[in-house]
């Protein structure tokens, strides 16, 4: 099976076989184990150990703690990145500035008003297509400048849903996202 794992903006490819792990191709020793229930995971690497803290904070998106440093990283499967590329969703669909409509349909639920600071993963706007609904996600920590649409509006490919704003640094009207 093959992962996508995005650190900042590196992506690499890990495939996980009967033939052990390859990073990017490159065949490497690697065993994770989980520690009796809790976020810490033990990881055996090329012969080296490391306790890493794990803690899953949406689909796909993990906090990691590991020697000091704290990481955030995104992992989709291939099925899922396959999907993301088709519709536009996942990393390509929220712009700097602003959430395009993945495909035709109608607005079904806005879940977050203007002015409120958003957290990458959380869910902006329901997208009803094809009998199904969409939820569209941001893929960065943004503050909500401007909603363009509203439940029960039909969109098409590419209209501009939502614009956004960087958040806020601390000092910056006391708010910090």
């Amino acid at each position: 099976m093959r992962y996508f794992v995005t650190v900042g903006h590196r992506t690499v490819e890990v495939e996980l076989g009967t033939g052990g792990v390859k990073v990017e191709g490159v065949r490497v020793n690697a065993d994770l184990m989980e520690m009796d229930g809790t976020e810490v995971r033990s990881l055996l690497l090329d012969g080296r150990s490391h306790r890493i803290l794990a803690t899953r904070k949406g689909r796909g998106l993990w906090s990691l703690h590991l020697a000091g440093h704290h990481l955030t990283a995104r992992v989709v499967d291939e099925r899922t990145r396959s999907i993301e590329e088709m519709t536009g969703d996942g990393e390509g669909a929220l712009g700097p500035s602003a959430l395009a409509a993945p495909m035709p349909g109608m607005v079904v639920r806005v879940e977050v008003e203007e002015g409120q600071p958003v957290s990458a993963g959380q869910g902006l706007v329901i997208v009803e297509a094809m009998k199904m609904e969409n939820e569209l996600k941001s893929q960065g920590d943004v503050r909500v400048r401007k909603i363009l649409v509203s439940p029960g509006e039909a969109v098409e490919k590419d209209q501009v849903l939502m614009e956004f704003d960087p958040p806020e640094t601390p000092g910056k009207e006391g708010i910090s996202v």
